[in-house]
């Protein structure tokens, strides 16, 4: 057995990828907090960015979204 897959990390081994580990556990911590801590760390978990439609070179409407994980 070679040393690359005997450390093949559990996540990688359950079909994940980290960043969808790493969220999981982040996720697992928040709900694992007391008041005031979790609401603080649920504001930390909303991700806000903006959309915009392009045609003929130019700039359309632009909307801003929110989006809970």
């Amino acid at each position: 057995m070679s040393a690359t897959t005997a450390a093949v990390p559990f996540w990688r081994a359950a079909g994940m990828t980290y960043v969808g580990y790493s969220r999981l556990c982040a996720s697992m911590v928040r709900s694992c907090l007391k008041e005031p801590y979790k609401s603080e760390a649920a504001e930390v978990e909303k991700v806000h960015y903006s959309r915009s439609k392009w045609s003929d070179g130019k700039q359309k409407k632009t909307d801003l979204r929110k989006r809970m994980f």
